[in-house]
């Protein structure tokens, strides 16, 4: 057992690329991601799961089809599965994701934007 906390500056302190989660602890099936956004992403859904965004750093826009959320640094929203959503980041974000174990950053979407999985650092 490693009774060592997770420094989340340190963590961000390793990467420079944007929209490339990083996997810094799970929990049962749970993954605990950071990741740096800026520009926008690509509308998306996850069917079978929700999707929680913890902003550590910035202001993060989540649009929905129907309206937008503004999420500030200490705040936390979590989008329902199946929802279709398009994060959008005008200045760098910094921030953590919580979702089960192999779910894709694109959803079924796909594309460019489609981070490969279970990167820890």
């Amino acid at each position: 057992m490693n009774y060592t906390p997770i420094n989340l500056g340190k963590k961000f302190a390793l990467f420079d690329e944007q929209w490339q989660p990083k996997v810094i602890a799970e929990m049962n099936d749970y993954q605990f991601k950071v990741v740096k956004l800026k520009g926008d992403f690509v509308w998306h859904d996850h069917k079978d799961t929700d999707e929680t965004f913890i902003v550590i750093e910035g202001d993060l826009r989540i649009d929905f089809r129907d309206g937008a959320v503004h999420v500030r640094a200490d705040e936390m929203f979590v989008v329902p599965k199946g929802v279709e959503h398009k994060p959008y980041a005008e200045d760098e974000v910094k921030l953590m994701l919580i979702e089960p174990r192999g779910v894709l950053n694109t959803g079924h979407a796909g594309g460019e934007r489609t981070a490969q999985n279970d990167v820890w650092i």
